[in-house]
């Protein structure tokens, strides 16, 4: 075991690419220790004191071992980011019910799995934060996307339940919900023809898409105790105003 007694520890899923991998930066230059969580390889040498795990982590018992190995090594764990996420772009009835459930077991059950496995730990510490990375289309429905929007609505839902569960025992559970993102993500999104920069961008009162780095920000923000520590059950939109826009596009562009 590191001895790590004034350095806190977070574990981060979907940590190769994206959200995952600016929130491990952003963690990482904030101090923290960290657990590097992906189906990928990830060079945890580039981090300074990180350890990396791959699988999946929709498996039971890859969750317990990413888990017991955090514990083993760093002795606590402070900060659970639950980041990994898939997207699927399909009218519902062309919906497959096995792609719908692949869906919900990787941004809904696998979040669930890691939450109940850290959360003893915590429990025992008196203290830790789970981060569930959710969407703006957790808040709203968006057509097409019957299986993303479940799962991330669903997220939300879970989160609020923890907070209710744990809270009392010093464990608070929040979501962030990002709107458009730039990332690898939405890359492959875009390239099936779906939605065009000008579909994103001409909603959101700030006229651009988020950055990793912004939704890091955030995540980092609800991760630490010393400045969040009676945020609980909470959901964070980090999307530019989109979720706060009523407004008609002619209306909205004449703001710009």
């Amino acid at each position: 075991m590191v001895n790590v007694s004034a350095v806190r520890v977070a574990i981060i899923t979907g940590a190769a690419q994206g959200i995952g991998r600016a929130t491990a930066i952003r963690l990482n230059e904030l101090g923290w220790a960290l657990g590097l969580v992906d189906l990928q390889e990830i060079q945890s040498d580039l981090y300074r004191n990180a350890v990396s795990f791959s699988g999946d982590i929709t498996d039971e018992i890859f969750v317990a071992g990413v888990v017991s190995g955090m514990v083993d090594h760093f002795g606590r764990i402070d900060a659970l980011v639950n980041n990994a996420g898939i997207s699927m772009i399909q009218p519902a009835l062309s919906t497959e019910v096995g792609d719908y459930r692949k869906v919900l077991e990787v941004n809904l059950v696998a979040p669930f799995l890691l939450a109940k496995e850290v959360a003893p730990v915590m429990i025992a510490a008196g203290s830790g934060s789970i981060v569930n990375v959710a969407s703006v289309a957790g808040m709203s429905g968006i057509a097409e996307r019957s299986a993303y929007n479940a799962s991330k609505h669903g997220l939300i839902g879970l989160a609020k339940t923890l907070a209710i569960e744990w809270g009392g025992k010093g464990v608070r559970v929040n979501c962030v919900s990002p709107g458009w993102v730039k990332t690898e993500m939405d890359h492959k999104d875009q390239a099936g023809g779906s939605y065009s920069d000008a579909d994103i961008t001409d909603h959101v009162p700030m006229g651009r898409f988020a950055t990793p780095e912004d939704i890091a920000n955030a995540i980092a923000f609800l991760c630490d105790s010393t400045i969040s520590g009676f945020i609980n059950g909470a959901v964070l939109p980090v999307d530019g105003g989109w979720t706060a826009d009523g407004s008609w596009q002619s209306l909205r562009l004449r703001q710009r």
